[in-house]
């Protein structure tokens, strides 16, 4: 790789605030030809070609802490440049009005909707396990709904790997980009809004299918 390749590549912040897949995330980005940069400085998030916005863990606590480190108004002017966001499982979460986890929590407000919790009841299939911890697949509503988005060129039906008790409720139908089946309850796995895009599953741990969408991500 000559110099003006290295120059060309993409640089790719990952918030770093303490409650994310940060490696696993930042090995992606790198498998796949772009520059990881894992900071919570504001000029490095803004300067950046593309945002990951990472969590594992509990909703209101995440959002304390982008509060606590004054990245709110960071990730908002960010999605204001037009340049692409990519949520991760909390991560995305956190793109919507409202979470009911551990009572009402505000999140970022990007996207239409709130955050539920699985029912701890029983379904055709048996006792629902929550969380759910699992490979399951993703599928689109038509047939060109992955068309320019990271979820371009692959299968409808694909498998990628969930962990999570809560799940989107997107107000708007057209935010859906894919839905997933988890004991009988059909909720929305992945969103997008414009220039940004939310996955309640695990690209980074989710094989050759979910490097393909940190590939598609990076070439947005």
């Amino acid at each position: 790789m000559n110099t003006s390749d290295k120059m060309d590549k993409r640089k790719v912040a990952i918030i770093d605030y303490g409650l994310g897949n940060i490696f696993s995330i930042s090995q992606a980005i790198l498998h796949v030809g772009a520059i990881p940069v894992i900071t919570k400085e504001h000029s490095e998030i803004l300067n950046a070609s593309h945002l990951v916005l990472p969590g594992v863990g509990a909703f209101g606590d995440a959002m304390q802490v982008l509060d606590q480190l004054n990245l709110i108004p960071v990730i908002l002017d960010y999605v204001q440049t037009g340049k692409p966001l990519m949520g991760i499982c909390l991560g995305m979460q956190l793109l919507f009005e409202k979470s009911e986890e551990f009572g009402m929590n505000t999140g970022l407000g990007l996207i239409e909707g709130n955050i539920i919790k699985f029912p701890s009841q029983d379904s055709e299939e048996g006792r629902i396990k929550v969380p759910q911890i699992a490979w399951n697949q993703i599928y689109k509503k038509n047939a060109s709904d992955w068309d320019n988005t990271p979820l371009s060129g692959l299968e409808d039906g694909s498998f990628m790997y969930f962990v999570h008790s809560f799940y989107t409720k997107p107000q708007n139908e057209d935010s859906v980009l894919s839905t997933t089946n988890y004991a009988g309850i059909t909720y929305c796995s992945s969103v997008k809004k414009e220039n940004i895009f939310g996955f309640q599953f695990h690209p980074e741990k989710s094989g050759h299918e979910g490097l393909k969408i940190y590939r598609n991500f990076i070439n947005i």
